[in-house]
């Protein structure tokens, strides 16, 4: 499928913002957890090469499509000319800034060729700006915002909630108990809470923290991951001393 245009033509502004979140997961997967083999494809000697960010939540590095105009709006033309000329770190971002672009061009692509009314629009954007965008992810951006408050402040009750870093061993934090003279003040205090935890992201996906997930944090970088994500169960993590996610251990390994 050259191009990444491919068939499919989604319709409604909800059908639209489907397409929008498989797209930029598989572009989160090529700058985070698949970096390695995104790093190798995108050779500068190469020509002009674009990565695309698939439906079905995959992404690819090819040539841009050879029709005038394209079927879809193209993304950022010949990242790989740029990848040796800038520290890694930098060109991932910049990758990230355009790949957030085209998103939101494709979507609104959707929205004006089937004719999407003003609240139809307002209503893909609503959705399409509840998710952090890709720079976002890659840069850590919204993590720092709230890293100090939201893996030491769980409420839940769950033995399977958000793991600490307060040991090297990512272990589970059990909740405190509530105080039942105060079930009231608790239960706000319950729902902040879980809005703190709402704004942490996945490295990986980029999706939400949930309570019923095993995260896993890296010691190099502090991100946070679903352990599915980078396949890590927690029986696994019991016996990981210092944690490194794909991105890190890739770092290292090329260096």
């Amino acid at each position: 499928m050259e191009g990444g245009a491919g068939a499919y033509n989604p319709r409604t502004a909800e059908e639209v913002f489907r397409d929008f979140r498989g797209r930029r997961a598989g572009m989160i997967k090529a700058l985070t957890t698949d970096v390695e083999k995104f790093y190798q494809l995108c050779d500068p000697d190469k020509e002009n090469l674009c990565l695309y960010g698939l439906p079905n939540e995959t992404w690819e590095v090819n040539l841009p499509a050879e029709e005038v105009p394209p079927e879809l709006p193209e993304p950022a033309l010949g990242i790989n000319f740029a990848r040796d000329g800038m520290d890694e770190k930098d060109w991932l971002s910049l990758v990230a800034v355009h790949s957030d672009a085209w998103l939101l061009a494709v979507a609104f692509y959707f929205g004006a060729r089937f004719g999407f009314d003003k609240d139809a629009r307002r209503r893909l954007f609503q959705m399409i700006n509840g998710l952090p965008t890709i720079f976002e992810v890659v840069t850590g951006t919204a993590k720092k915002q709230t890293k100090e408050r939201t893996p030491n402040s769980s409420k839940s009750n769950k033995s399977n909630s958000k793991p600490s870093r307060q040991s090297e061993i990512k272990t589970s934090k059990m909740a405190p108990p509530k105080e039942d003279d105060d079930s009231e003040a608790g239960g706000e205090e319950e729902e902040e809470d879980e809005d703190e935890h709402g704004n942490t992201l996945c490295g990986a996906c980029g999706e939400n923290y949930a309570n019923d997930e095993f995260w896993i944090c890296c010691d190099i970088c502090e991100r946070w991951f679903h352990g599915k994500c980078v396949r890590i169960t927690p029986a696994r993590a019991e016996h990981i001393k210092q944690y490194k996610c794909p991105a890190c251990s890739n770092k290292r390994a090329r260096a």
